[in-house]
């Protein structure tokens, strides 16, 4: 039998340790630091926290990786460099810690591959300037060399368990503030789902929040009314194209067809907004585009679009131009107590499904306390 390869004992490794270190975190709250020198301790919370999001990753695949092979180099990044203990640290990020970020509410970040971005197109953690020089954050690339010249200067077994032991505390401590609850109440009036969706949508989000609102609606719309059986949104930060969405959020019904999609605008509507999805629209066949808008048409523009609507109409093409709040309040009229319980709840699940900010989250959870 073939021997097991490094990214397999890594990824056994980490969910055995992983797994003792939350499963004593749960149960205490919090656990003690491993690390007593301050200056170490302060560069792995500094490391895991990083503004860098990239930089995240770094210990959790170093740490594990020098932890389940002693022989490795912790510093090293790339097999490239060569030497002693050189391997490929990305295998081991890509395979072991993303797989664990994404199923631990993106704790880290949500980068679905952090070593191949800029910071990480490195041969290794190295003061030296060919590589510190091409960091933009000088600062947090030291306190990861800090860690990992540290660990590699010892090539102790006990203080690399220490160091990894301190790392994953930090990871359980992070987790505790990103892992959201969502207290639905158990019953609630359409004016206080209203006060608390308009809340929430008064702060700008880049449309985040109002697309989260809309998914959350639609899905609630094709539970009670059996009009498709699967909804599903683009991220803001991505254009409908590149995600390969017609529009923010698609409606599909049992065999994967597109029933209808749905734009959400948080400025006024301009044609223009019409013209850009009018080309893919009718290269799909797309019968029915809305458009949910929460500041109303241009008041310029208002007889054009008028005319655009009524021109596709005769092309077989159907827009629906609705105002978001008075759409919402019919449909949550319409599906009762529960209907309304369960559209709050699933604007959570939206919110965590496609890594909403933290900020966002919290607010909503937030909201949802005050119910």
């Amino acid at each position: 039998m073939p021997e097991e390869s490094l990214v397999e004992r890594c990824k056994v490794t980490w969910e055995q340790t992983w797994g003792q270190t939350f499963a004593e975190y749960e149960q205490e709250g919090d656990l003690p630091d491993t690390i007593e020198d301050e200056d170490l301790r302060s560069a792995i919370h500094t490391s895991i926290n990083s503004r860098t999001k990239t930089y995240r990753y770094v210990l959790p695949t170093q740490l594990i990786s020098k932890y389940t092979d002693t022989e490795l180099d912790a510093k090293c990044v790339q097999a490239k460099r060569g030497g002693p203990g050189a391997f490929d640290a990305r295998s081991v990020a890509h395979d072991v810690i993303v797989p664990f970020d994404r199923a631990h509410h993106n704790v880290l970040g949500g980068s679905p591959d952090p070593y191949v971005n800029n910071p990480l197109r490195v041969e290794e953690i190295s003061q030296a300037p060919k590589f510190r020089d091409k960091q933009k954050d000088k600062e947090g690339w030291d306190n990861l060399h800090l860690v990992l010249y540290t660990v590699q200067g010892t090539n102790s077994p006990d203080l690399t368990m220490r160091v990894l032991r301190q790392a994953q505390i930090e990871i359980a401590r992070r987790l505790s503030e990103v892992h959201i609850v969502y207290p639905a109440p158990r019953r609630v009036s359409i004016k206080r789902v209203k006060e608390i969706r308009e809340q929430y949508i008064s702060t700008p989000s880049g449309g985040d929040r109002p697309q989260a609102i809309a998914t959350a609606l639609f899905r609630v719309i094709g539970r009670y009314f059996g009009l498709f059986t699967e909804v599903r949104r683009a991220k803001t930060t991505a254009a409908d194209a590149a995600s390969g969405q017609i529009a923010d959020i698609e409606c599909l019904d049992e065999q994967g067809g597109l029933v209808l999609a749905i734009e959400v605008k948080d400025v006024k509507l301009e044609i223009s907004h019409i013209e850009e999805k009018l080309p893919r629209v009718r290269e799909q066949s797309v019968s029915d585009l809305f458009f949910l808008v929460r500041e109303g048409i241009e008041e310029d523009q208002y007889e054009v679009v008028q005319d655009t609507v009524r021109d596709e109409f005769s092309s077989g093409h159907n827009i629906y131009i609705f105002d978001l709040v008075a759409f919402a309040d019919v449909v949550l009229s319409l599906v009762g107590e529960q209907g309304r319980g369960e559209f709050l709840r699933e604007v959570g699940a939206v919110l965590d499904e496609y890594a909403s900010p933290l900020s966002s989250r919290r607010e909503w959870a937030s909201l949802l306390r005050q119910a």
